[in-house]
């Protein structure tokens, strides 16, 4: 197999989460090109194997004989935003500026934003972001809104929204997140005005899809959605696991986190 073939079946295998596929086709090719130890890393990273991820990237440094690019970190350091290993994620950004004086594009930049964003230093973020010598996108300011939600930090929050609707005044995501940050935080009448903000705009939010496979055969799911042929039995117990957490909450004095998934349409 060449190398085009070995990274495409690696990235098919980890896109459908078969790992440990992946990594017989990566064992297998006999000469291995830098585009095959990218694919296996990001594909790791995604699929909750960050330390495996990490582990390859040191591989491919000290044994492979082949120098990582701008892509090989990406995989890396999203690896580090999925394990929150903020120490490990700024030695990487160092060793690629330093070592292999590769300039950070705004992708490493973003992946930075995740880790730094998923420990909860969002001041460290803002900053980041504002301070960055690459052109600022949607999606880097999505993802500190999307902190700050997290974290409750409110304030920040609506300046990155601001920032995000100059950028793509047609993105609904900026609005649907700090909605979902304003209920997180019992801000539930400026969650309403968002969803209003929306109406009025005639912006509709993209429907989610989730998927699961039972048995051979794969369930979509939709929010809200009663097109499943068993919505009446799945809505039903539904009903009875969220009456076991009421029951819970005021029997032991159990906080559900129910309010941060609050998401009301309007």
């Amino acid at each position: 197999l060449n190398s085009i073939v070995v990274t495409a079946l690696i990235d098919m295998y980890c896109k459908c989460g078969c790992i440990e596929e992946g990594l017989k086709v990566f064992e297998s090719a006999p000469k291995k090109q830098l585009s095959c130890w990218n694919s296996m890393i990001l594909g790791l990273a995604n699929n909750g194997c960050e330390g495996r991820a990490m582990d390859l990237f040191s591989e491919l440094v000290e044994s492979s004989g082949l120098e990582p690019d701008s892509v090989s970190f990406i995989g890396v350091l999203t690896a580090c935003a999925h394990s929150g290993n903020v120490h490990k994620a700024g030695e990487f950004f160092r060793l690629m500026r330093e070592k292999y004086l590769i300039e950070p594009s705004i992708k490493h930049y973003t992946c930075m934003v995740n880790v730094l964003g998923g420990a909860g230093l969002l001041r460290e973020v803002e900053a980041m972001i504002k301070n960055m010598p690459v052109e600022q996108d949607a999606v880097i300011w999505s993802c500190l809104l999307s902190a700050c939600r997290k974290n409750g930090n409110v304030e920040m929050a609506e300046r990155a929204a601001k920032c995000l609707e100059q950028l793509d005044p047609d993105e609904t995501c900026g609005y649907v997140l700090m909605s979902n940050a304003y209920a997180s935080h019992g801000l539930f009448e400026e969650a309403v005005e968002q969803r209003v903000l929306m109406k009025e705009r005639q912006m509709e939010k993209e429907i989610g899809c989730s998927s699961i496979e039972v048995d051979l055969e794969v369930h979509e799911f939709v929010s809200c959605g009663k097109k499943h042929p068993k919505s009446p039995e799945i809505y039903s117990l539904l009903g009875v696991l969220n009456w076991d957490l009421s029951a819970l909450e005021s029997e032991v004095g159990y906080c559900s986190l129910l309010n941060n998934f609050v998401c009301r349409t309007v």
